[in-house]
């Protein structure tokens, strides 16, 4: 399928042949990370390079400054002469070490780019600096003309300036992946027999069992064996809200425990857990070329031809029309200067960059680059209902009173109290709602099955049933409501007499339906896909106002609706629980997963959301959409601008007065390089 692209790790940006290091390695954009004890080996290799251009560049702005003073060209415009015998060997001197010091970055990648048979900014840079340099030395040994030291120096200087500031700004859109790295604490609290012992998280292993004291973070993913507590997630799913955990809940490393005590027992070890999951899937999707990093890799390698081929026909053309050398040589420089497409190497990676690093601290992993960036061509996106759209448990959806002796609330409690000891997912439904409204329940005398149809007990000498509807059918009694085919419904019976009743259903998220409106304002038609009987999918989808149901379908079928959709010509997205659906996912254009951390490996989605809410659905797309945007802004403004200043450059309106030196070229295309970067660090989540 389109989306199924390479991930081979070989593939480099662009980017990362423009910071050449004495070894000429390249590394990734964030460099390699491992979880438990984070390797750093990335972030210190870039902090280096930023350390290394400011360097340079404050040395070559404390030379620019006597490089200026000296220079034929700057006397003359400020009408002065305060040179001095041998001041041109002075001014050469300085321009040299200029030339040398602050070049050396430029002229080793230019080397780097030759032997990759890649030529890109660094060549053209390069070709600047040493063509400028040449042919002033060649000026002060003798050659008539006016040299370009100053030229070459202000442009050495801005160069410098801008690769600084972009460095700064890969190290910036990695601070986010950092966050997550530090999450994992160093250490943890080993319960061994009856006492407790330190030692380093990565030596945990399946089994162990953990204390997490109030206020720690967990340091790995388990199960509760102890205690309750509130759990801040927040960086890890994006959900705001302390989740309250108790006995059997699950826990993900990294989370910060609230003020209860806990005990934990560990379900596998450190590189195994979620948040190690969380940070293989950043690197990866940054490490991974996109189409559209390919798209900008073959348009800097053509602006680098054109920026050569224009530089060396713009110097005949000058000299042709009867310049002089050192004019037609200023505009050859100013040409090759003012095509850099440094910002258009940069213009894919630090989006890339700056959106799966958000992305993982709002829930939103990215597996496939390709996969997310085609989201905004998403046509149609089926969703599985349970689990998705609907919560996935039974829920007392409403409950009532049929008798006025009764409040609807006691009618509640009885129901609760006879079905405490249940493990019927009706009775946990029932008990759970009695227990969020604080309800206590009544001891029990007496009790019994009802086989199939209900259960009895005597309270407070009352005889009181909970029972089916078949049990009324069976015994005569009319149904006093009539309940929709969505709903499970029980009826209490008090004293032989119908009293009130309790429905259920699996109940619909109150987010749901804000989402497929949202999904609609973006042309994107809903479906919903389900195992479930005609009627609920019916209800569930006219309730949400989505564009229509398939129901009754079996998991190895829904990979057949997916593909009859798409030969339609629809750009189909899928959502589903990373098992079941997996066919349907791996056939989708866009496979999204949906689930907590323990399904944050489905090997056949593109994209997992960490959390089961459908408003990440709509986040996923919009986000989808940002970020295309961005990338597509960069790539237009780092190669537009070229459209204006490639002819001014070359001299098109030096007839009228227009014309832009060397320095100014290297002045607009650092500016083209800040404005990719802010641009990029200006992508959100709404």
């Amino acid at each position: 399928m389109e989306h199924r692209h390479d991930h081979s790790k070989d593939m480099t940006h662009e980017a990362h042949a423009h910071h050449p290091t004495p070894d000429h390695h390249h590394d990734s954009p964030l460099g390699p990370v491992e979880t438990g004890h984070a390797n750093h080996s990335g972030h210190g290799h870039h902090a280096g390079m930023i350390d290394d251009f400011k360097k340079r560049f404050y040395v070559v702005l404390g030379l620019t400054v006597p490089i200026m003073a000296l220079s034929p060209m700057i006397r003359h415009w400020l009408r002065v002469d305060w040179g001095f015998p041998g001041s041109d060997y002075v001014l050469l001197l300085l321009a040299s070490f200029v030339f040398f010091y602050g070049g050396w970055p430029f002229l080793t990648g230019l080397v780097d780019e030759i032997k990759s048979r890649s030529l890109g900014m660094m060549t053209l840079v390069a070709v600047a600096i040493t063509v400028a340099y040449a042919y002033s030395v060649a000026i002060v040994l003798g050659l008539e003309g006016m040299d370009f030291f100053w030229e070459l120096a202000t442009l050495i200087l801005i160069m410098l300036l801008g690769h600084w500031i972009e460095m700064k700004s890969i190290m910036s859109a990695s601070r986010e992946l950092e966050l997550l790295v530090q999450l994992m604490p160093s250490d943890a609290h080993l319960v061994h027999g009856d006492h407790v012992m330190d030692v380093k998280t990565e030596t945990l292993k399946a089994g162990d069992i953990i204390l997490v004291k109030p206020g720690e973070k967990i340091a790995a993913d388990g199960e509760i064996v102890e205690g309750k507590s509130f759990l801040n997630e927040s960086m890890l799913t994006g959900e705001s809200r302390p989740i309250e955990k108790n006995f059997n809940d699950k826990v993900i490393a990294g989370s910060i425990n609230g003020e209860g005590s806990l005990k934990v027992k560990v379900t596998h070890g450190s590189k195994d857990s979620y948040l190690a999951q969380v940070i293989k899937l950043v690197t990866d999707a940054q490490d991974a070329k996109s189409k559209t990093q390919l798209l900008a890799d073959r348009a800097a390698k053509w602006l680098t031809l054109i920026a050569l081929f224009s530089g060396a026909a713009t110097f005949i053309v000058w000299l042709v029309l009867g310049k002089d050398l050192a004019f037609a040589m200023e505009r050859m420089v100013t040409v090759i200067v003012i095509c850099c497409p440094h910002a258009l190497g940069l213009a894919v990676p630090l989006v890339v960059a700056r959106s799966t690093a958000i992305s993982a601290q709002s829930g939103l992993l990215i597996k496939d680059r390709t996969a997310f960036e085609n989201s905004h061509k998403i046509s149609t996106l089926v969703f599985d209902k349970t689990g998705t759209l609907t919560r996935g448990e039974f829920n007392v959806v409403r409950y009532e009173s049929l008798n006025t002796a009764y409040e609807k609330g006691q009618i509640l409690a009885l129901a609760a109290s006879l079905e405490g000891n249940s493990e019927h997912p009706i009775a946990t439904g029932i008990v759970k709602k009695s227990k969020e409204l604080n309800q206590k329940l009544s001891p029990l005398k007496d009790f019994k099955a009802i086989t199939g149809k209900g259960i009895q007990a005597n309270i407070d000498g009352r005889a009181v049933k909970v029972v089916s509807p078949l049990f009324l059918r069976e015994n005569n009694l009319v149904e006093p409501i009539q309940s929709t085919e969505a709903e499970t419904v029980v009826y209490v019976m008090i004293d032989d007499t119908v009293a009130g009743f309790v429905a259920l259903a699996d109940e619909v998220r109150p987010e749901s339906a804000e989402v497929i409106r949202v999904l609609r304002s973006q042309n994107i038609k809903t479906l919903l896909l389900t195992g479930d009987n005609k009627a609920v999918a019916k209800t569930v989808s006219d309730a949400l106002g989505m564009d229509g149901f398939m129901a009754e379908v079996l998991p190895h079928q829904k990979l057949e609706k997916i593909k009859e959709l798409q030969s339609k010509g629809e750009f189909v997205a899928m959502t589903g629980d990373g098992v079941n659906d997996a066919p349907a996912l791996a056939q989708a254009d866009v496979g999204i997963a949906v689930g907590s951390g323990s399904d944050i490996a489905a090997e056949t989605s593109d994209i997992v959301l960490v959390n089961s809410n459908p408003r990440d659905v709509a986040n996923l797309i919009l986000f989808g959409k940002a970020t295309y945007r961005k990338m597509i802004q960069n790539l237009a403004w780092a190669t537009g601008y070229n459209v204006v200043a490639l002819p001014l450059a070359a001299g098109v309106l030096y007839s009228v007065g227009i014309m832009l030196s060397p320095a100014v070229g290297a002045v607009l295309m650092s500016v083209s390089t800040v404005v990719v970067a802010i641009n990029a660090r200006m992508l959100r989540i709404k």
